[in-house]
């Protein structure tokens, strides 16, 4: 028996076609070369932008979140592997910028006591007190003014008529400026890098060129009028020694755990500053008697107002829906069009609207009823009108989803269900309500979400009124989220660490709910 030779394998040699591919690359190469050199310039772009104003601003951690924010974009974009996370990186940055870092910051407010008159730092607590305190002396100096403003800040351009000089007046101070030309009433019509307000503009920004100051020593320029300002001189002075503000008489000394000045009276002044009081808000809000004697009873009513809402619109949805899926329906596109018509209204005009036609004397309502009903001023009818204003805006959302969610129910399952003798609510109720729920249960809870915190649905409408005569800050139809309006900015001024506190327990509850809620969905999953 004779063998042949034995036969050597064979190299596998790369096609021509194969190495012109690996040598030249073509369009799609080109195409993608091009795409990261696009998305490249696109990135670096953004960053530069970002960067700009955290940089003149001195903000050197934004500057560096920026930075390494860019080097992981580039990092992730350039590479041809990693193609996960160049979908997920925009997602998760999104999540980040308008998720997490508002609700850090709400957090971070809360622990401040942030407000009205403690915005900025001690030093400017100080300088802010001195020029408000200003007031004009004999023989003081005049200047003619025109109010003008660069890169959004208000600046005071002051002209001297006797050494015919300019002056550039800001919160920083007074400083000479050269080139600017004068009109004939002395004022100054022009400057380099000023943008000067026409009397129609300066008007309009009236009350903020009243408050506004210039500090000069000893005292401040301050405008009379929009033509005129003066240098006058402070009542208040604030003492490094003591580290306190007198005007001669009485003395208000720094208390640096709440950052204002107080006087041995007990009495402080308006302005302060912004420092950390710890837990003092969060604890405030639930042992201060103004806030906490009423909080159970609004939650009760809030609890209750999102559920009704989300019950009602989710039924009131759902039927139009399934009436306007039967086959034997006519006209389905007119009806349908009719009832999505609320969902196409501007929200904010029709709740105004709505007020309008409770009112007792001229409203809409009680016309056509012809009854005289006061819907707006008692507990039980303004529950009841917000509960109709937002049942009216809400239910074609449901609606809409229910009819879509509708139209994926395969007709067999129905039929099926006839054939075995189901009436027609056990095939509703067997068959689809379960396959609806699939599509509406998380959408209930975010609506319910929604509901809880529906600001506008409640305070466009009844303001949270009616009022009780010996209690003015909480109404019957106030939800938590009014409620703390109220609270926090009413007639004592913005208290943001206060409205932020509060707004910590809201999201808790509305967190701890939707939790709730999403792990009670769980069980139509098992529906097949």
């Amino acid at each position: 028996m004779t063998h042949g030779p034995r036969s050597r394998p064979r190299r596998a040699v790369p096609s021509r076609e194969g190495a012109g591919r690996d040598r030249f690359p073509g369009p799609g190469s080109t195409a993608a070369t091009l795409g990261r050199v696009l998305a490249l310039g696109l990135i670096i772009g953004v960053a530069l932008w970002a960067a700009a104003p955290l940089v003149s601003a001195r903000q050197w951690i934004g500057v560096g979140i920026v930075a390494g924010v860019t080097a992981l974009a580039v990092y992730v974009y350039m590479s041809p592997r990693r193609l996960p996370a160049k979908y997920l990186l925009p997602a998760t940055l999104l999540l980040v910028a308008f998720q997490v870092f508002p609700v850090l910051y709400t957090m971070s407010l809360a622990l401040t006591n942030i407000g009205d008159g403690h915005l900025g730092t001690k030093q400017e607590a100080i300088a802010a007190i001195e020029a408000s305190s200003v007031r004009r002396e004999p023989g003081s100096a005049e200047y003619r003014l025109t109010v003008a403003e660069t890169d959004g800040s208000l600046v005071f351009l002051l002209a001297d008529p006797a050494r015919r000089r300019a002056y550039a007046g800001t919160e920083d101070g007074l400083r000479e400026i050269r080139g600017a030309s004068f009109g004939a009433g002395g004022r100054v019509t022009a400057a380099e890098g000023y943008t000067v307000l026409t009397p129609a503009q300066a008007a309009a920004r009236g009350e903020e060129v009243s408050s506004f100051a210039v500090p000069v020593d000893g005292g401040a320029i301050r405008a009379q009028g929009l033509t005129r300002a003066y240098e006058g001189r402070a009542t208040l002075g604030y003492d490094v020694g003591c580290d306190c503000v007198s005007d001669g008489t009485t003395t208000w000394r720094a208390d640096d755990e709440r950052g204002r000045f107080t006087a041995p009276d007990g009495t402080s002044l308006a302005q302060g500053w912004k420092v950390g009081v710890g837990w003092a808000n969060l604890t405030a809000a639930l042992t201060n008697p103004k806030i906490n004697t009423h909080f159970l009873g609004v939650f009760v009513w809030n609890l209750c107002y999102a559920i009704a809402v989300v019950g009602l619109t989710a039924a009131l949805g759902v039927a139009a829906a399934l009436v306007l899926h039967h086959p034997r329906m006519r006209g389905v596109r007119i009806y349908r069009t009719l009832v999505v018509l609320p969902y196409a209204m501007p929200a904010f005009a029709m709740l105004l609207v709505w007020r309008d036609m409770f009112n007792t004397d001229f409203g809409l309502v009680n016309r056509m009823l012809g009854v005289d009903v006061d819907w707006l001023g008692t507990p039980l009818t303004a529950r009841v009108s917000v509960l109709l204003v937002q049942v009216w805006l809400g239910f074609p959302y449901m609606f809409l989803v229910a009819t879509g969610a509708l139209q994926t129910i395969p007709a067999e399952y129905l039929e099926a269900a006839q054939v075995d003798g189901a009436t027609a609510w056990q095939r509703f109720r067997v068959v689809t309500l379960p396959l609806l729920l699939l599509a509406l249960a998380p959408l209930l809870v975010s609506s319910f979400a929604f509901n809880f915190n529906n600001f506008n649905g409640v305070f466009l409408v009844t303001a949270g009124g009616p009022f009780p005569s010996d209690n003015p800050t909480v109404g019957a139809t106030d939800l938590l989220i009014t409620y703390t309006f109220r609270l926090a900015f009413g007639e004592q001024g913005a208290q943001y660490g206060l409205a932020s506190a509060i707004s910590i327990y809201v999201y808790l509850i509305v967190a701890v709910i939707s939790i709730i809620g999403f792990r009670r969905t769980r069980a139509f999953k098992e529906v097949s």
